[in-house]
């Protein structure tokens, strides 16, 4: 089952397949507008470490033998033979290559006979969220991570602890290594759910304070990127929860206790971008109740002018009227009146200060 993305352009992406109907599994889809793949090497033991760029997969085979572990990360799916002999080499399942090639692969974990499959999805925040899928195959004395080309992503923190020998790193297995990774594109969540925060603070104060017309839309984009969070970090929950607690001759004893540990951030990201997301809906309400109010607001007023217009138009209206008073006294006597002028006026403002005072005398007008 494939992760389903939250926009109408990716979920098209999803629908049409890379690969023709009836290919048979294993087969390598092919990204039409994907880079050529780029593959860097770390490999290190507790005293020395080596980093390089390699051209030939078959370069991978010595290293895997010489070094306690290598890590091989790979950037862009564009030369599918290079990573099918990188696969043949490392001994990678077809289906679990064809799944890590796959943009829109929900975060899992997968046991193999030769190694452990995790699909993770990394973030990223500018204007909208941003999601990138990270496979990770963890194996005995390797891992290979593999991703998109696209520039950046979580795992510079695990690098730089590796070049420095940071803590443990260097002096603990592969699993450890595939660990460090899961905890590293965990741990980039939590500035990115702390950015969704800071601006869902400042939509409240807009709304409170103002009626800003495009409030609305800014609230539902950042519900719609909090959905988005929510669907990369549920799954990847479950999926830590099932790493840690299967027996697996690639993952220690130890490092299920760092990868329980994994599960319990995974958690607080899940609950607090589902707090997130609720607070958002709460200020979309509060928007269309203050929206709706000062709606009320106006009608109000212009339903009082309305009604003080009413008789004032009724007044001018039968004074208005040409009746001829020639012939009958009974047509209109007050426009021979000396004071008739000002009686209709006066009429009309004691008309409307009635009014006014039948309106205050009921509330209408606070």
């Amino acid at each position: 089952m494939t992760q389903l993305p939250t926009s109408l352009s990716s979920l098209t992406a999803l629908v049409r397949r890379l690969s023709a109907p009836g290919t048979a599994p294993g087969t390598l889809p092919v990204h039409e507008d994907a880079h050529g793949a780029t593959i860097r090497v770390m490999a290190y033991s507790p005293e020395q470490f080596l980093e390089r760029e390699i051209e030939q997969p078959e370069e991978v085979r010595a290293l895997l033998t010489e070094w306690p572990v290598t890590w091989i990360d790979v950037d862009g799916f564009g030369d599918t033979a290079k990573l099918a002999a990188l696969a043949k080499i490392v001994e990678l399942h077809p289906l679990a290559m064809e799944d890590a090639v796959t943009n829109y692969e929900r975060p899992k974990v997968e046991h193999y006979t030769e190694h452990e499959f995790v699909v993770l999805r990394m973030l990223s925040l500018a204007e909208r969220i941003q999601t990138e899928q990270l496979s990770l195959f963890v194996g005995p004395g390797f891992v290979v991570t593999l991703q998109g080309a696209h520039p950046g992503d979580s795992l510079d923190p695990v690098r730089d602890r590796i070049r420095a020998s940071r803590g443990r790193i260097r002096s603990l297995g592969a699993d450890y290594l595939a660990y460090a990774l899961i905890d590293a594109v965990i741990d980039h969540y939590f500035p990115v759910v702390e950015a969704f925060g800071d601006r869902l603070e400042q939509l409240e104060g807009e709304v409170v304070t103002s009626l800003d017309q495009s409030a609305p839309a800014r609230i539902h984009a950042a519900r719609h990127d909090l959905l988005t969070v929510r669907r990369s970090v549920a799954p990847l929950k479950d999926a830590i929860a099932s790493l840690y607690r299967d027996e697996s001759p690639f993952v220690s004893n130890e490092t299920r206790l760092y990868l329980r540990d994994c599960h319990d951030h995974a958690i607080q990201i899940v609950e607090v971008a589902e707090a997130y997301r609720e607070i958002a809906g709460s200020l979309l309400e509060i928007h269309l109740s203050a929206a709706n109010n000062r709606m009320n607001e106006v009608m109000k007023v212009l339903t009082v002018i309305a009604t003080l217009f009413i008789p004032l138009t009724f007044i001018a209206g039968i004074y208005g009227m040409n009746f001829d008073r020639t012939s009958s006294p009974l047509n209109m006597p007050e426009l021979g009146w000396y004071f008739g002028y000002p009686f209709a006026l006066g009429l009309m403002a004691a008309t409307t200060l009635g009014l006014l005072l039948y309106f205050r005398h009921r509330g209408w007008l606070r």
